[in-house]
């Protein structure tokens, strides 16, 4: 079990700052979130901040919980996480999803809040992604992007490509598959609620569709009491046993002011072990 910490308020060079926090506190990865315009909420740039961060990190993956392709054109992207993996020494990891359409990244600029074609849009842009990452001769043809062929150089550090986690809701298949495709899930569920019974069951398609023992990440998030390592460590353990690889403490909600996140990343993260 690997353990990352979202850091959701504070302005850049606080983020930076807390990302350090975060690594020296012996975490696994500092991890932000990707937004144009969430209500009254300050939002800033996740690939602008993100670059700050990697800048004051040498160790631990960044990331953004989540970019959605649908609403970025998928080559530009291919550029910003390119050179973001590169800055980062290869430790980029770019969690995906369909996205929020309270975002008025959606809404507000036109783009569309179609479920079916956000879906589709993931799917056309993860394609381009993996194929401008190669820095090999790449074109493509979909429903709703084209490319002639062209050429990214370079390509990025991380081989064969920056790793994937992609938005599965257990137990529906088209979901599931779309993560399988890739390297890792982000655990949900049809419900909403996940359990570690949902955890142990993704697990296990997981091995029956790709084989025991093949790498991919099974990843979940949540909130523990660093001031109660026995009792954080008691919610993390049956996720980590059902077969969850990452744990992502994620103060999405208040209080999580900049001090308030730093006092909980220099408690540590929940050590299952």
């Amino acid at each position: 079990m690997r353990y990352g910490f979202v850091i959701p308020t504070g302005e850049p060079r606080e983020v930076a700052e807390l990302a350090h926090e975060v690594e020296a506190a012996g975490w696994d990865g500092a991890f932000y979130w990707d937004g144009i315009a969430l209500g009254e909420m300050d939002t800033y740039d996740p690939w602008v901040v993100m670059a700050a961060m990697a800048m004051r990190t040498e160790r631990v993956r960044i990331g953004a919980m989540l970019t959605p392709p649908a609403r970025r054109r998928p080559w530009k992207l291919a550029r910003e996480t390119m050179t973001l993996d590169h800055l980062s020494g290869g430790r980029l990891v770019l969690p995906v999803g369909l996205g929020a359409t309270d975002d008025g990244g959606f809404s507000k600029v036109g783009e569309p809040t179609d479920r079916k074609v956000r879906a589709q849009r993931l799917d056309e842009s993860m394609e381009i992604l993996t194929g401008l990452w190669s820095g090999k001769p790449f074109s493509y043809i979909g429903e709703h992007y084209r490319l002639e062929e062209m050429v990214f150089r370079p390509p990025t550090v991380q081989r064969p490509r920056v790793p994937i986690w992609v938005v599965g809701a257990w137990p529906s298949e088209r979901s599931m598959n779309r993560a399988l495709r890739y390297d890792g899930v982000l655990a949900h569920t049809t419900r909403g609620e996940v359990a570690p019974e949902d955890i142990k069951a993704i697990k296990t398609y997981v091995e029956e569709k790709r084989g025991a023992g093949s790498s991919f990440d099974i990843v979940w998030e949540g909130e523990t009491p660093g001031e109660d390592p026995a009792s954080a460590a008691s919610i993390v353990r049956p996720y980590a046993e059902a077969g969850a690889t990452w744990w992502i403490e994620s103060p999405w909600t208040p209080p999580n002011a900049p001090e308030d996140l730093r006092r909980r990343i220099r408690q540590g993260p929940p050590l299952a072990e």
